[in-house]
């Protein structure tokens, strides 16, 4: 009895070795496929938003589709409603979500992150010509605007300085209305709509220096798809170090900020 038990382990711990080894198989599946689709809310510029044009734009549009181009697949974008889309994505609807998700404690409980490529958080947003406010400090006593529901309202409790006077907006449209009014002194808004507006508006926004809160982006897969995050995850790699993503930063931002050593 005791010699069947040990040829009965070995046949199992063959059995754990040889399934550890075969792959998931999920890279050659999108491979089979010819495409890979992706899960988006198509309304969060710079991210991934329409033109004028009714075109699919932004950086991780630009970012996905190099990737799509180096694996030797075609990308499918997927529109979907942003409340539910990890049930969606594990529901097998697309293979991924690109769309500017941060990586939470949370979430990779039911999903699994690529490595951080993009620091987002909560900035503040002053007048380009208001010369007083040079850095978070400085916004002690300031009347701040966020958008009502959005995570800047818990990011104005973390300020370093308590400010006056916190508005709460329908939407960053209309506070940055009122900041350009003079009517507020910042505006706490995520840093990539942040600088979306900037861009837009040469010459009337900055931002002061820092992040009131750090919040990583990563493309999100189900658990089980190893093989194809890893694909995605070296190609990712392979596309900073030969400055590729750094020049789509600087397309959708003015500047490269997907590099790891500016983000501390």
């Amino acid at each position: 009895m005791k010699k069947i038990w040990v040829i009965l382990s070995s046949l199992l711990v063959l059995a754990c070795a040889v399934s550890a080894f075969a792959g998931d198989g999920s890279f050659k599946r999108v491979k089979s496929q010819g495409a890979l689709t992706i899960g988006l809310d198509d309304a969060f510029p710079p991210m991934g938003y329409r033109n004028d044009k009714g075109q699919l734009v932004g950086f991780d549009i630009d970012a996905a589709e190099e990737v799509g181009k180096r694996l030797g697949i075609k990308i499918n974008w997927q529109p979907t409603a942003w409340d539910g889309v990890i049930h969606a994505l594990n529901s097998k609807k697309f293979d991924c979500i690109w769309n500017g998700m941060t990586i939470t404690e949370e979430r990779k409980k039911e999903v699994a992150f690529t490595k951080p490529y993009k620091m987002d958080g909560q900035v503040a947003v002053v007048r380009f010509a208001d010369k007083k406010l040079k850095k978070l400090t400085d916004l002690k006593g300031a009347k701040v605007g966020v958008q009502k529901g959005s995570s800047a309202v818990e990011a104005v409790k973390k300020l370093p300085a308590a400010p006056a006077e916190v508005r709460e907006y329908e939407d960053n449209p209309k506070a940055l209305l009122d900041l350009e009014s003079n009517r507020l002194d910042t505006v706490i808004i995520d840093d990539a709509t942040g600088r979306d507006f900037i861009a837009k508006r040469p010459g009337k926004f900055r931002i002061l220096p820092g992040n009131i809160t750090k919040e990583p982006f990563g493309v999100a897969f189900r658990k089980e798809d190893v093989e194809l995050r890893e694909a995605v995850q070296k190609t990712l790699d392979k596309m900073v170090k030969d400055g590729t993503m750094a020049k789509i930063s600087k397309k959708w931002f003015g500047e490269d900020i997907t590099n790891p050593k500016k983000w501390k």
